[in-house]
């Protein structure tokens, strides 16, 4: 664990980009970039299904397929925890940890119900059994859902990840906040190093740095943007009949050859 939170350091952001495969993993760890998280979305898009509809099991194997195909930490998006109770999301770290996985986050975020989010004493309590079934084993990432699930509430969002800090999570995320305001208010607000998602109109690196963020992902956005060049190539050929998507071949064929060699 204390290689894999050592790469945290506010203001000087751990680049931590999201594969969706163990082929994406490997192109990725090529290209220098120091640890890795899987996708919960890309990997997902994988299977042909929308995101939050992958089991604990399918998450664990795909993780573990990640983990065996680099050198790099890697820590995996393990959605709610897959349980609803603490007892159950201690049960997937302990999956995790077995996996050979450097660190996992968890969600406050209800997949099912009219509230998205957790009442906050159920919420720390999900957290607080995360870290104890990690031990010395796992970084835990507490993750406050709000913003993506229309509750812009930034008061509430930094209470929670202050109360999920007192649990014992190692960093705090918040994906969705994007603005220096929303971000500089949540740095300063906690103790442990702080996740950004890279998201359209968010800050760029440098600046994101003198933020104080000391970790900086994207989510199924990498992922994403390969399906999108697949649909681009895809409908030239069906609509136009030309391949001028071979234009765009060379750049990721040269890669992939250098990393699986």
């Amino acid at each position: 664990m204390s290689h894999f939170l050592d790469l945290h350091v506010p203001g000087r952001p751990l680049l931590m980009p999201n594969p969706w495969d163990a082929g994406s993993a490997k192109l990725l760890a090529s290209l220098g970039f120091q640890a890795l998280a899987t996708t919960s979305s890309g990997f997902a898009a994988t299977l042909g299904r929308a995101d939050m509809s992958v089991t604990r099991d399918e998450a664990i194997e795909h993780a573990a397929s990640v983990v065996a195909a680099v050198d790099i930490p890697v820590s995996a998006d393990l959605e709610n925890g897959f349980a609803d109770d603490p007892h159950g999301v201690a049960k997937t770290v302990k999956k995790a940890a077995a996996a050979g996985l450097a660190g996992c986050s968890i969600e406050d975020h209800v997949q099912h119900g009219a509230d998205p989010i957790y009442p906050i004493v159920h919420a720390v309590e999900r957290i607080q059994a995360a870290v104890e079934a990690a031990g010395r084993h796992l970084v835990i990432t507490a993750r406050c859902e709000n913003f993506l699930h229309e509750r812009p509430d930034l008061a509430d969002t930094i209470a929670r990840l202050q109360r999920y800090q007192e649990a014992g999570a190692h960093v705090l995320y918040a994906p969705g906040i994007t603005t220096p305001e929303q971000i500089r208010a949540v740095v300063s607000s906690v103790d442990r190093p702080v996740n950004v998602l890279a998201l359209p109109g968010t800050p760029p690196v440098a600046e994101l740095a003198e933020l104080g963020v000391a970790r900086i992902s994207v989510g199924g956005a990498f992922a994403f943007a390969a399906l999108s060049a697949a649909v681009e190539a895809g409908r030239e050929l069906l609509e136009q009949g030309t391949y001028g998507f071979w234009n765009r071949v060379k750049p990721g064929r040269d890669a992939a050859r250098q990393a699986f060699a």
